[in-house]
């Protein structure tokens, strides 16, 4: 594949009027608090070159992931890739999969679109938009074989642990679009949030545990450079990997 030549996980923040609200999830059904951010140049020429091959427009129908992708082949959600580091080693070391990926920051889609010219990835598509929105209108159930949700922000205080994204009915809708099969690979660095993921996919009759509790970390995950600071700290990081029955 030849690509255009380019140039060269944040975690969401709420305002502080937004801090004692619930999730956006179970307001609007959105998986997600917009921050703010600076593009960089690179990332605007990304944007401009590659956008129009690689970023999708959301639209509430039902995506043809032939036509998406120009191929059938295993597609992958990831749900807010931050600024693409993991996305992009992952898609490189799995040729053989689509990875369908939602992310509403504008820098990091733009970071990402670089890595994909730079390192001449073409199976992955980026959905600008709201996780939930592609979930329940593009994305038909059975349709994906995989799913990831890397370090989502962890809504450290108890007052705010209704805002965490892994909740008993966002993870029904991603059961529900897993083909029988499928996986739910999710990682956090926060103990409490690991031990709320792991109840709540224990939880879902169509989702099974591949482990005896916390998985270990599967190969085609990368340590980022925000979770090797953290583990440098002495910050644990916890996977949890559930099947779809």
């Amino acid at each position: 594949m030849t690509l255009p030549a380019t140039d060269p996980p944040a975690r969401e923040s709420a305002s502080p009027a937004d801090e004692d609200a619930p999730h956006p999830l179970h307001r609007r059904l959105k998986s997600f608090v917009k921050r703010a951010g600076r593009t960089t140049e690179g990332q605007a020429r990304a944007f401009a070159e590659l956008g129009p091959l690689f970023v999708l427009p959301y639209r509430p129908e039902p995506l043809d992931i032939a036509a998406a992708f120009g191929r059938n082949a295993p597609t992958v959600l990831e749900i807010g890739f931050g600024m693409g580091e993991a996305t992009a080693h992952i898609a490189a070391l799995q040729p053989e999969k689509n990875f369908l990926c939602c992310e509403v920051h504008e820098p990091g889609v733009g970071a990402l679109l670089k890595r994909i010219g730079e390192q001449q990835l073409g199976n992955i598509r980026i959905c600008a938009h709201d996780a939930v929105d592609v979930i329940d209108h593009m994305l038909a159930p059975g349709m994906l074989a995989g799913v990831h949700v890397f370090f989502p922000d962890p809504w450290h205080k108890t007052r705010h642990n209704k805002r965490r994204l892994i909740q008993p009915p966002f993870v029904r809708k991603l059961a529900d679009r897993l083909a029988p099969g499928g996986y739910l690979h999710c990682a956090t660095d926060w103990q409490p949030y690991a031990e709320q993921m792991l109840e709540v996919l224990s939880q879902e009759p169509l989702l099974r545990n591949t482990a005896a509790g916390y998985a270990p970390k599967p190969d085609y995950r990368p340590l980022t450079k925000f979770e090797n600071r953290g583990l440098k700290l002495g910050h644990g990081v916890w996977d949890v990997v559930f099947d779809r029955v």
